[in-house]
């Protein structure tokens, strides 16, 4: 079995752990993070929701319930998180737009809106109400995008489509970078002859260049131009993870790819390692802190059987809301499944509450009484809770040395 000692293992490769582990490896520590695999964050818009409760995120948080989890934090934290977020991805090429006192709207896939916070900026000139006009241009071929919803959905809306010889998201993202394509399909669009004030198109614009190649659409065709996201998987999704992970790594940071977590060592009151497997060979990976960031069911933080609910790394309690028959709504559509307030209760410092170990901290998905469906709480909770739990775990080593 080959050994490896850090100051911080994280354990998932989120929007949380990647941001938690990038602080801790600014600050000069040694930091590992251990994955199964790629995170929901490639599932998701890739926008960062944080209160969608009222128009002004910081408003709707003191409006959440006392028992959720944002309380735990203070309002710097909250903002300072969003800021830090914001620059780092700057600095990765994936700017974000928006600001932490104010929502706004995202056009989604079925014409609907979604509420946000911070969003790219290939989706900054989204329409905020149906009374602007849009022209969507489509691609032949591409499932998990049907222009038809949002076309019924809204008036002074039409659609074109155009042929790329390509027909999956991650293809025709790859053909965007490729600078004759791109004068091929400028040339057609132009050809379109476009009135409507602004220009739709599926999140599918470009890999890592997103931004530029959305503002030289937008420069040669002289109207403001916009991305919606598409049905998952999504490429401002995956966008948002290869930055991150691209920001941990240029701070330091180690990622061990594809290694589950499969056992922990622990002497007294503290975890010493964790256990892991790659192609089949034992790996013991010792830490002073760990860091958890697993997310809930989908992350594969927590898992459900007819016994109940288990925590899968550290077997630390999870805190259900209430008997099997309440975890969830008659209505499927609800905003209301007790499943949602699953999770592991955390103090102010991040620690699990009732375990014991005193060098585990938390942060993200996994966190009890989110509800981040109902609160619209996701990527913004998540960076929130990675800093205090990065600045927690960060006073823990300064003091154990």
């Amino acid at each position: 079995m080959s050994v490896t000692e850090y100051d911080v293992v994280i354990i998932g490769a989120g929007v949380a752990g990647l941001t938690a582990g990038a602080l801790l490896a600014e600050r000069g520590l040694k930091v590992a993070l251990v994955t199964t695999g790629e995170p929901t964050a490639c599932l998701s818009t890739g926008c960062v929701d944080v209160c969608s409760r009222s128009n002004n995120p910081l408003t709707g948080i003191k409006e959440l319930p006392p028992e959720h989890p944002f309380h735990l934090v203070n309002e710097k934290i909250i903002i300072d998180s969003l800021n830090y977020f914001q620059t780092m991805m700057t600095d990765m090429g994936v700017p974000y737009a928006g600001a932490i006192e104010k929502n706004r709207f995202v056009l989604s896939a079925l014409g609907t809106y979604k509420t946000s916070c911070l969003v790219p900026s290939t989706m900054e000139s989204a329409p905020q109400s149906n009374t602007e006009s849009i022209h969507i241009v489509t691609f032949k071929g591409l499932k998990d995008f049907y222009p038809g919803y949002i076309v019924a959905r809204r008036k002074n809306t039409n659609f074109s489509v155009f042929d790329a010889g390509v027909y999956t998201i991650m293809s025709i993202a790859s053909r965007f970078e490729d600078k004759n394509f791109f004068e091929r399909f400028i040339t057609w669009m132009d050809k379109l002859h476009i009135d409507e004030e602004k220009i739709g198109l599926p999140a599918v614009i470009g890999l890592e260049s997103a931004s530029e190649i959305v503002n030289a659409i937008a420069t040669l065709m002289a109207k403001p131009v916009f991305e919606i996201p598409t049905i998952p998987p999504s490429m401002p999704g995956r966008r948002l993870f290869n930055a991150l992970k691209k920001n941990f790594r240029k701070k330091g940071g180690t990622i061990y790819w594809a290694w589950p977590v499969t056992g922990t060592e622990k002497t007294g009151k503290l975890i010493e390692a964790v256990a892991t497997h790659s192609e089949g060979r034992p790996n013991s990976i010792n830490a002073r802190a760990f860091i958890l960031s697993t997310g809930s069911f989908v992350g594969g933080g927590l898992t459900a059987t007819r016994k109940g609910i288990t925590e899968n790394v550290f077997n630390l309690p999870v805190h259900v809301s209430g008997p099997r028959e309440t975890w969830f709504d008659n209505d499927y559509f609800s905003l209301n499944h007790g499943i949602g307030r699953v999770g592991i209760v955390v103090d102010a410092s991040m620690r699990p509450v009732d375990s014991p170990w005193n060098n585990i901290f938390l942060c993200g998905g996994i966190l009890a009484e989110t509800e981040i469906l109902k609160n619209g709480c996701g990527h913004g909770l998540a960076l929130a809770t990675a800093l205090a739990a990065a600045q927690s775990c960060a006073e823990y080593l300064s003091h154990e040395l």
